[in-house]
């Protein structure tokens, strides 16, 4: 029987090897070959990433160098702009903004803000008008130099949305030049560094175009630039000129220049046509002083990218940004950089 079994078990090792022999003749001669291993394969799709737009300075539009000056508050300095404080004026060119107001008999009045820029000296400082208080409410609390005031504005100032940086309250933190009304002097970085902890920086106030791209606003037009003029007795005149680094601003008829012989030329002009109100005060030599009316609406002229767009301006309450609108009501772009804005009386502008 042992020999046997052992018989039959190697006559089916025969046949089995002799079959697997043949299957791989038959492989190797072109016949059918078994189905392949099946395998799975996963594929991962990576998630859509936006790049947010790099941050920006709210008053320039221009890109943020440095967070610890984006973060930190506007600050609003008056500056003299009588004939002779001319050739005196020193730091307008680095404010982010300039506001020109009207103030007794036709002469103007500057508030400069500054943001993004540091200068020293900062001046001549001058005293504060009760048309400051609606220039500073939409800038959070905004720190305020200037150089005293009637007594009634004094109140005022000191009740207003802003830190009251005034000459009687920091003596010591203005430059004194010489002698006379001329005197005072400011360095902006000593006054950012007497912001309270916590302060923040101004809303953005303006719609920017991207980086190189031209003027599309509904009714924009070629221009060379504009003239204004003030009227009262003294009567300021005003003229910008385009120029490759914006708009060339003149005044009485000379090139407007700082001390450091730096011609004024901002990237962005805009007209304001506002009404003027009596504030119920008077100057020193009794002169009544206006107050700009700048809630409510009216005609604005932007010039941006060497065109001229007449439109709208809009501001609800004090609170509020001012708008600026093209004649179909769409926000007017500025050109990323510094913008000077004219608050001038109706019916006061000329294209040239």
């Amino acid at each position: 029987m042992d020999a046997r079994r052992i018989a039959v078990a190697a006559a089916v090792a025969v046949v089995l090897l002799g079959g697997v022999v043949a299957a791989v003749m038959v492989a190797g001669q072109g016949g059918e070959e078994a189905a392949p291993a099946t395998t799975t394969t996963s594929t991962t799709v990576a998630p859509t990433t936006t790049t947010p737009p790099p941050p920006t300075f709210p008053l320039t539009g221009l890109p943020v160098a440095d967070p610890a000056l984006a973060g930190r508050p506007a600050q609003v300095v008056k500056v003299d702009n009588t004939s002779k404080a001319r050739g005196r004026q020193a730091g307008l060119a680095a404010a982010d903004l300039v506001y020109v107001e009207l103030v007794e008999g036709g002469a103007t009045r500057l508030a400069a803000v500054f943001h993004s820029t540091d200068a020293d000296p900062v001046g001549p400082v001058r005293s504060a008008r009760t048309s400051d208080v609606a220039l500073t409410a939409n800038l959070n609390r905004p720190l305020f130099a200037y150089s005293g005031a009637a007594a009634g504005v004094l109140d005022i100032v000191r009740g207003a949305n802003l830190v009251d940086l005034g000459f009687d309250v920091q003596p010591g933190a203005y430059q004194v030049r010489g002698s006379g009304v001329l005197r005072f002097y400011i360095a902006s970085p000593t006054f950012f560094g007497l912001a309270a902890p916590g302060a923040g920086p101004p809303p953005p106030l303006f719609a920017y175009r991207a980086g190189g791209a031209g003027v599309t606003a509904a009714g924009a037009e070629d221009a060379r630039g504009v003239t204004l003029s003030y009227g009262g007795l003294t009567n300021t005149q005003v003229s910008y000129e385009a120029s490759p680094a914006g708009w060339a601003r003149s005044q009485d008829g000379s090139p407007f220049t700082e001390e450091s012989g730096a011609r004024i030329e901002p990237a962005n002009v805009i007209v304001q046509f506002v009404e003027y109100a009596s504030s119920g005060f008077v100057d020193v030599t009794g002169t009544p002083s206006p107050e700009a009316v700048l809630v409510g609406e009216g005609e604005a002229w932007v010039l941006t990218g060497g065109k001229l767009i007449r439109g709208r301006w809009s501001r609800p309450d004090l609170a509020a940004a001012t708008t600026y609108t093209d004649s179909a009501g769409a926000p007017i772009g500025l050109t990323p950089g510094r913008t000077w804005v004219e608050l001038a009386p109706p019916g006061s502008a000329t294209p040239l």
